[in-house]
């Protein structure tokens, strides 16, 4: 039986040990394979691609400085990728955005009879970005959270220091939110 936590290889193994020896060329292939991803991740999240390029900048350094302290028990990926999120939502809180719950008393009704998310497959990609974009902040940021980086409610509260529940209602305020700009777009 094996004890402790296994530590992730991953396939620019290579690439990662020698950005530890502070080799440029290896930085920047690094950069090359993770930029665009990041940069995507970091654009749901501000919806300003000014402001998450020079976020992916911060990222790019700090990864580089820190990079002794990645210990591989995750892919280096999912390491870059909570750097990014973590830097991306401390540029919204600089913006005083507020994650909002419900009240105390007071529920959403249930998911009986709405819209649901077979009804939109067929929506072009294209459009539902838009859309997405055009969400107010608070929401955009947990249906991405949620929906596209795969975090569940627990997670995202974490990472946003709210509750587990005001992620939820959020999320489906989000949701109802979209469905609503996705059937006026029709």
């Amino acid at each position: 039986m094996k004890t402790g936590n296994p530590v992730y290889r991953n396939i620019h193994q290579e690439l990662i040990d020698s950005c530890r020896k502070r080799d440029i060329k290896a930085q920047f292939k690094i950069y090359r394979l993770y930029y665009k991803n990041m940069f995507n991740i970091s654009l749901r999240i501000v919806n300003d691609s000014l402001e998450a390029e020079d976020i992916m900048q911060e990222c790019f350094l700090t990864a580089f400085e820190k990079i002794d302290g990645y210990s591989g028990e995750v892919s280096f990926g999912a390491w870059l990728k909570k750097i990014v999120i973590n830097r991306s939502l401390d540029a919204l809180r600089k913006k005083k955005i507020e994650f909002t719950g419900i009240d105390e008393g007071s529920h959403l009704p249930d998911d009986e009879g709405a819209d649901t998310d077979e009804e939109y497959t067929g929506q072009k990609v294209e459009e539902i970005h838009r859309c997405i974009r055009m969400l107010p902040d608070g929401y955009r940021v947990i249906l991405s959270l949620y929906l596209l980086e795969g975090y569940d409610h627990e997670e995202i509260g974490e990472i946003l220091d709210i509750s587990a529940s005001t992620s939820r209602s959020q999320y489906t305020r989000a949701r109802r939110k979209l469905c609503t700009m996705l059937k006026s777009s029709n």
